[in-house]
């Protein structure tokens, strides 16, 4: 998504949310400064080499989905690629997929994330205003390729495609460089672990904005965007709910 079009969104997330641009710009700068030199450049050319031409199976980490079935799906080649959202990677790695991409701010499960990336997983590692402490602690400690990312204007060493959680933010790095469908599994807007009533209320409120993100996404994409369900069968996605079943 070319930033023109992300930026009237961003702004209203920011306003919604209460997230401060300039604490945003900081993290930015300082993802920037951890990250080593050669994941600083060419972060799409990267992501496009894994992703390019290829079903991308989008993994979230709705409560009990599990990992994505991908036996079910027909022989292709290339195989489907894996994108994990954040601690959709524990999940995929104790099911033994390796993703070809982790798209992570660094709230869930990192060692997983590292462990993929030991194996030759991408991991996208996203700054915004409130993880810069988690920046530290964990972009010294991945030892394979690294890409960074933010959701401010356009920066040669960050990507910057669009997305606001790490599963919307996946689909639209993949739709980005050229995926052929996108395959979302694990996905559900209206489910959450919160137990605390205002930590449930805002991530509700984020969710929200990935179903409404990825809407924008399936409408103005000419790329297909699939909810995968739990049966087995694909739908398009049409507001966060599914429409004709397809194969």
């Amino acid at each position: 998504m070319q930033y023109s079009a992300w930026a009237p969104r961003y702004d209203r997330i920011r306003r919604e949310f209460g997230f401060r641009l300039e604490q945003e710009i900081r993290a930015a700068d300082r993802l920037e400064s951890l990250l080593p030199p050669e994941a600083r450049r060419d972060g799409l050319g990267r992501a496009r080499a894994r992703l390019a031409g290829r079903d991308a199976v989008i993994v979230g980490l709705a409560p009990g989905a599990g990992p994505p079935p991908l036996w079910r799906l027909p022989a292709a080649h290339p195989p489907p690629a894996v994108v994990a959202a954040d601690g959709a990677a524990k999940v995929c790695l104790d099911a033994g997929i390796v993703p070809a991409v982790v798209v992570t701010d660094l709230d869930g499960p990192v060692p997983a994330e590292v462990t993929a990336n030991r194996r030759g997983c991408l991991v996208v590692v996203h700054a915004h205003g409130d993880n810069v402490p988690a920046l530290e602690e964990w972009v010294p400690q991945f030892p394979g390729e690294l890409a960074g990312s933010w959701a401010g204007p356009p920066r040669p060493a960050l990507l910057d495609v669009g997305g606001f959680t790490d599963g919307d933010r996946a689909a639209y790095l993949a739709a980005d460089v050229g995926a052929t469908r996108l395959l979302l599994w694990g996905f559900d807007f209206e489910g959450t672990d919160e137990v605390d009533p205002a930590a449930r209320a805002r991530k509700l409120a984020k969710l929200d904005w990935a179903r409404r993100l990825l809407l924008d996404l399936a409408r103005e994409s000419p790329m297909p965007i699939l909810r995968w369900r739990p049966d087995g069968s694909l739908a398009r996605y049409v507001d966060g709910s599914a429409e004709a079943s397809t194969r």
